[in-house]
C-alpha cells in the first residue's frame, strides 16, 4: 500500500512511472538520425533545421525546475498528466507537418514534458514505502539514459525504411498510453508547499536559461567570438544575477537557493553536470566512430541502424543495473555510490582511449560507460532527496535534472568543436581524425574524476530506511 493510504500496487505505480520516463527521454534522441536529411525533409538550410533539435533541449531545460516547482504547489501527478498532454499534443502535431515552423513548436512541446521524470522520482519518495524507494529512484533515474539509448536504433531503422513521420505517429501512442496508464494507475501525491507560484521569477529563469544555454549550443555555428555568441552570454549573466537576488529575497521562490547552497544539494549537482557531460559525450562521438570509412584507417563503416544497435546495450545495462545501484545505495551510501559511478565512466573511458579498434571493443566500452551512468544517476536523487525538505523534493530534483541537462549541452559544445576542428580529408570526404576521437575520450574520462571530486565534498551520509539523510 502506498504511503498516502491508497491500494493501488507500489509495483504498478513503479512500472507506469518508469514507462513515462522512458518515453519522454525517447524524445531527446527521436531526430539524431533525421539531422542529415532534416534540410531536404523540411525545404530549408541545415542551420535552420538545427533547431528542431535545439529548440527541444531549450524547452527541457526551461521546464524541469519549473514543472518540479509546480507539482510541489499543485500536485505532482496533476502536472505529469498535463506534461503527457502536451507531449501528445506535440508529438501529433509533427506527425501532421512538414513545415519547419510547425516542426519547431512541435518540438518544443515534446521538449516541454522532460519534467516528468524528476516528477516521477518525487512521486516515488511521498507515494512508496521505505523499502522500495531506493530500488524505484533507481530505475526511474536510469530512465534517462536508457531512453535516448533505445531511441538511436530504432529511429534510424524507420528513418532507412519508412516514411519519418512514422517516428513522430509512434511517440503520439505511447504518450497517448502512458496518459492513460497514469490516470488509471498513478494516486496524486497528498505533499504540498502550500504557497503562490512565482511567475517572474520563472520568467526570469527562463531568460536567463536561454540566453546561457544558445551559445554554448550554437557557439559553433555562429562563432565563438560573434557578437550575438559574445552578447547572449553576458546577458545570461546579468539576468541570471538579477533573478537569484530576486529569489533570495521571496518567501516562496521558484528555487529555493539557500536550500540549493548546501553541501550536499551544491555539490551534488556540480556532480551531476560532470556525469551529464560524460554521457552525451559517448552518444556524440561513439556514433562517428561507428560510421566512420573504413578507408581512413580507423572507422569501422557501419550502417546508421547498426551504430545505434551497438548502443542499445548502453542504455539496457542502465536498467538492469537498477537494483545493484539501490544495494550500493543500501549499504553504502549515495555519496559513495556516486563516486563509485563516476569511476566506472572514467574506467570506461580509459578503455575506449586505447581500444578502439573495432565494435565489440567500443561496444564494451560503452556498456561499462552506460554501467557508471546508471549507478550515478541513481545516487543523485537520493542525496538530493535526503537535504531538502519533502515539500520541496519536485522543485530540487527538478534542478537537478536541469544540472544534468546542463552538463550535455556543455558537453555537445565542446566535443563537436574539438571533432570539427581534428579531421581528415579521405577522398572527398572530411571526417574526425582518430586524435580527435582520442582528445574527446581524455576529456570525458577527466570529467568523470572530477564528478568524483565534487561527489568527495558532499558532507558524509547516514542511511535510513534507503534514504540518505544529510548528517
Amino acid at each position: 500500500m502506498s504511503r498516502s493510504g491508497d491500494s493501488r500496487s507500489p509495483s504498478l505505480i513503479v512500472v507506469v512511472l518508469a514507462s513515462c520516463g522512458l518515453v519522454v527521454s525517447f524524445m531527446q534522441t527521436l531526430v539524431v538520425p533525421l539531422i542529415p536529411a532534416f534540410p531536404r525533409l523540411l525545404d530549408t538550410t541545415a542551420t535552420n533545421a538545427s533547431w528542431v533539435v535545439t529548440v527541444t533541449l531549450l524547452a527541457a531545460a526551461v521546464v524541469t525546475p519549473v514543472s518540479g516547482r509546480l507539482g510541489d504547489l499543485y500536485g505532482k501527478r496533476r502536472v505529469v498528466v498535463a506534461s503527457l498532454v502536451v507531449l501528445v499534443g506535440g508529438s501529433a502535431l509533427c506527425a501532421l507537418t512538414s513545415s519547419l515552423a510547425l516542426m519547431i513548436v512541435g518540438r518544443a512541446l515534446q521538449g516541454l514534458s522532460m519534467g516528468i521524470i524528476a516528477l516521477g522520482i518525487s512521486i516515488m519518495r511521498d507515494e512508496l514505502p521505505p523499502e522500495r524507494i531506493g530500488g524505484a529512484v533507481s530505475l526511474m533515474s536510469a530512465t534517462l539514459g536508457v531512453g535516448g539509448a533505445l531511441a538511436l536504433p530504432i529511429a534510424a531503422l524507420v528513418a532507412e525504411n519508412l516514411d519519418w513521420h512514422v517516428l513522430f505517429w509512434g511517440s503520439t501512442v505511447l504518450g497517448a498510453i502512458c496518459l492513460a496508464l497514469v490516470l488509471l494507475v498513478v494516486p496524486e501525491s497528498p505533499v504540498r508547499a502550500p504557497a503562490p507560484f512565482d511567475y517572474l521569477g520563472t520568467l526570469g529563469l527562463a531568460a536567463g536559461l536561454i540566453c546561457l544555454l544558445l551559445p554554448i549550443v550554437k557557439g559553433g555555428e555562429w562563432g565563438w567570438g560573434d557578437g550575438t555568441t559574445l552578447g547572449l552570454a553576458a546577458a545570461s549573466v546579468v539576468i541570471l544575477a538579477v533573478w537569484g537576488w530576486y529569489q533570495l529575497r521571496r518567501r516562496a521562490p521558484l528555487v529555493d537557493l539557500r536550500v540549493s547552497a548546501r553541501r550536499p544539494v551544491l555539490f551534488t549537482n556540480l556532480a551531476s553536470i560532470l556525469v551529464g557531460f560524460a554521457l552525451y559525450a559517448l552518444f556524440l562521438s561513439f556514433p562517428q566512430l561507428l560510421q566512420a570509412p573504413t578507408t581512413t584507417g580507423y572507422g569501422l563503416g557501419l550502417s546508421m541502424l547498426l551504430a545505434g544497435l551497438c548502443l542499445m546495450p548502453n542504455g539496457l545495462v542502465m536498467m538492469l543495473l537498477s537494483p545493484v545501484s539501490a544495494r550500493l545505495i543500501g549499504r553504502y551510501g549515495a555519496r559513495i555510490t556516486l563516486m563509485i559511478g563516476s569511476a566506472v565512466i572514467a574506467l570506461g573511458y580509459v578503455f575506449v582511449l586505447f581500444l578502439p579498434d573495432n565494435a565489440f571493443e567500443l561496444v564494451v566500452a560503452s556498456v561499462i560507460i552506460g554501467a557508471g551512468v546508471g549507478i550515478a544517476y541513481a545516487a543523485m536523487p537520493s542525496l538530493i532527496m535526503g537535504a531538502v525538505p519533502v515539500s520541496e523534493t519536485g522543485a530540487a530534483n527538478g534542478l537537478n535534472s536541469l544540472m544534468r541537462a546542463m552538463g550535455t549541452s556543455i558537453s555537445s559544445a565542446v566535443m563537436s568543436m574539438t571533432l570539427a576542428n581534428m579531421t581528415v580529408t579521405v577522398g572527398a570526404v572530411t571526417v574526425p581524425s582518430l586524435a580527435g576521437f582520442r582528445v574527446t575520450f581524455a576529456v570525458a574520462g577527466v570529467a568523470a574524476l572530477a564528478g568524483i571530486a565534487f561527489t568527495a565534498l558532499v558532507p558524509k551520509t547516514r542511511q535510513d530506511t534507503g534514504e540518505l539523510v544529510a548528517a
